[in-house]
């Protein structure tokens, strides 16, 4: 069975595909399917998420129940990698070991908090506190220079709030859930003991308000340029004089090169930063800090704290009923701490060799395809194709899973107490992130774990990433008829390799640095058909949610990742096929296109998304085909058609 035949139980005849390409091929499947109470949506990523899980869950609880019995433990010093894995995922099931400790594996640092004198303090144990996973005013993180790919560089970005974005502080529509996270924080507080649970929610909700007015909106953080802002640590200071970096950094497990050069995504919100910190009295803080700890810790807490941490993050603003099994959280958990050392094992059992074979003709294809494509632009000179050409020459594929998978020899795990499993685990990621700052750069290193659903463009790597978990059904089988290839996993790569050409991709060079390598007349040209783009996904209504908009401006990269993703695919399906490809076969190319963004969510989770969210919802995802003038050959549209555009209104880019 093929994976369009797949595809036909979900279909609705009475939709045709020149009206809504996505109706058709996924009516039926909207209206019948259910999402299982423990998920906020569902469709092929999904349901391939689920069946990895399954996958990695057996492998997880055969090292698990091996350990169990005969011999002596081993030492936490003489650990395998198998070891580790099985007592993690045993000190997440031991449900018993969690409830008797209680508050007690956090006790340590509620009782820091209360005990904070003054701002220094609060830096000094926020640099503790993020070291093992806490979340305080503001995000980091390690990564190449966007100006000198070659070496890593720290950067800090604004932070702070317990809502998704800065909007929903401010914005009339968020007022409802606004009041659910005060009652969750008083929910949480109560449970942490907290002497006035009500009055320090709402004061925390007042401190996550003034944070939230100095965040920059959320289409704005995409841009690469404003968000690039080298600075020195002594300029560093100045900016955010307030905060203690001295102590902050020493805490977190940095040195004197881990801020010698500090790339600042927002500088205007460490303004506003330094002024909240001298503003608001040391006991705010306090709530506010005490609220972080609890939330941080409560998925490895006794049920009370996790079950409260769900109601708001699962049910209220993601509305999903259930929350998820206990062994598909450990599983989580697992790969969170592990996860390499699971992927390890994962493709032994479920990638063939034969399947990265086939990855390697499809990449090439590809590449070959937007060599072609740019080629035969009639917008751009010759000079700027060249570096085009020269970009897409340096493209790095990375198909399956890496050539040499992660030591974990310096984790150390503890049997039966979850909550030091789970810090130990973030404080091995945080100095193994922090060692990367003056070290080279490993552009082998993989940014997402073999057995994810998912795939990834990295600028400043210039690299691809198709981990072995996508590889499969509805995206890619080997005995998937080529056509269905492509408008899969071809037109995933597509999209993937268009994020080094999209509207902050292209403004990279092969070697991975912010490098203008345009004519102005050129850009001027890319411009206007990113605006035609914008303006195009502006206002645009998801079928299920009346009165709710698309923000074109939030999802114009994406957009055009797909725009290019699906016109390349194609254009390489016809190189396969020696450049010449039958109707039939083609339109087997678009339902797969379709079908792979059948999606179902909840109503709750697609009006965060489109809050928050660079995509576009998975209908218009789909209906980009309008774009693109092979669609209308291929089925026949007409004026009129749902989704028909006039030929001077399709947006065409690469």
């Amino acid at each position: 069975m093929t994976i369009l035949d797949d595809a036909r139980p979900g279909m609705d005849p009475d939709t045709r595909p020149q009206d809504d390409l996505f109706g058709h091929v996924n009516g039926t499947w909207l209206r019948e399917a259910e999402i299982p109470s423990d998920r906020s949506s569902w469709g092929p990523f999904v349901q391939l998420a689920d069946v990895a899980e399954r996958q990695v869950r057996d492998i997880i609880t055969e090292l698990a129940e091996s350990r169990e019995g005969g011999t002596a433990a081993p030492s936490i010093a003489e650990m395998s990698e198998a070891d580790k894995i099985a007592a993690l995922y045993n000190s997440f099931m031991d449900t018993e070991a969690i409830a008797t400790l209680g508050l007690g594996p956090v006790r340590a640092q509620l009782d820091a908090v209360k005990g904070l004198r003054d701002v220094r303090d609060l830096a000094a144990f926020l640099g503790e506190f993020e070291r093992i996973g806490g979340y305080g005013l503001f995000g980091s993180y390690v990564n190449t220079d966007d100006r000198n790919s070659d070496r890593y560089l720290f950067h800090v970005f604004q932070g702070g709030l317990g809502l998704p974005d800065e909007t929903y502080y401010r914005e009339d529509k968020h007022a409802e859930t606004r009041e659910k996270y005060v009652a969750y924080l008083t929910r949480m507080l109560t449970l942490g003991e907290h002497p006035d649970p009500a009055g320090a929610a709402q004061r925390i909700l007042e401190l996550d308000t003034v944070l939230a007015r100095g965040h920059w909106e959320r289409a704005e953080t995409r841009d690469v340029q404003k968000t690039y802002n080298l600075r020195t640590i002594d300029e560093l200071k100045a900016m955010c004089p307030a905060f203690d970096w001295d102590v902050y950094v020493r805490n977190l497990g940095g040195d004197d090169r881990t801020l010698a050069e500090v790339c600042v995504r927002q500088p205007s919100y460490f303004e506003h930063l330094s002024t909240v910190l001298e503003e608001t009295p040391l006991d705010v803080w306090q709530d506010w800090l005490l609220s972080h700890v609890l939330r941080s810790a409560a998925p490895y807490l006794p049920d009370e704290f996790v079950e409260t941490n769900f109601d708001f993050y699962g049910r209220t603003l993601s509305g999903t009923p259930e929350l998820r099994a206990r062994w598909k959280r450990a599983v989580s958990f697992v790969e969170g701490a592990m996860g390499e050392a699971v992927g390890r094992q994962y493709v032994a059992r479920h990638f063939p060799p034969d399947s990265k074979a086939q990855m390697d003709d499809l990449v090439a294809n590809l590449l070959a395809a937007y060599r072609e494509s740019i080629g035969a632009l009639d917008w751009m000179t010759e000079e700027t194709k060249q570096r085009a050409y020269e970009k897409l020459a340096t493209f790095r594929p990375k198909i399956g899973y890496p050539d040499e998978f992660r030591d974990y020899s310096n984790l150390q795990v503890v049997p039966h107490d979850l909550v030091a499993n789970a810090q130990a685990a973030t404080a091995f990621e945080t100095d193994r992130h922090l060692a990367k700052i003056g070290a080279p750069v490993d552009r082998d290193e993989w940014f997402m774990l073999p057995q994810t659903v998912n795939a990834y463009y990295n600028p400043g790597t210039n690299e691809i990433c198709f981990p072995a978990g996508i590889l499969q059904k509805p995206f890619f089988s080997p005995d998937a008829h080529p056509a269905e290839n492509y408008g899969g996993i071809g037109a995933v790569i597509g999209h993937e390799i268009g994020h080094g050409f999209d509207d902050q991709g292209a403004q990279y060079d092969g070697a991975g640095n912010l490098n203008d390598w345009w004519t102005p007349d050129d850009k001027a040209a890319f411009e206007l058909r990113s605006k035609a783009l914008i303006d195009q996904y502006d206002g645009l209504e998801p079928r299920g949610l009346p009165g709710e908009k698309v923000n074109g401006a939030l999802t114009v990269g994406e957009n055009i990742g797909d725009l290019g993703g699906l016109t390349i695919a194609h254009k390489a399906y016809v190189i396969s096929q020696g450049g010449e490809a039958s109707v039939e076969d083609r339109r087997r190319l678009f339902l797969n296109w379709a079908y792979i963004w059948r999606t179902k969510r909840r109503d709750e989770l697609a009006r965060q998304y489109l809050t928050t969210d660079p995509h576009s919802p998975p209908e218009f995802r789909a209906n980009i085909a309008r774009n693109l003038e092979e669609f209308h050959e291929v089925f026949g549209t007409q004026p009129g058609d749902g989704l028909w555009l006039d030929p001077a209104d399709r947006v065409r880019i690469w």
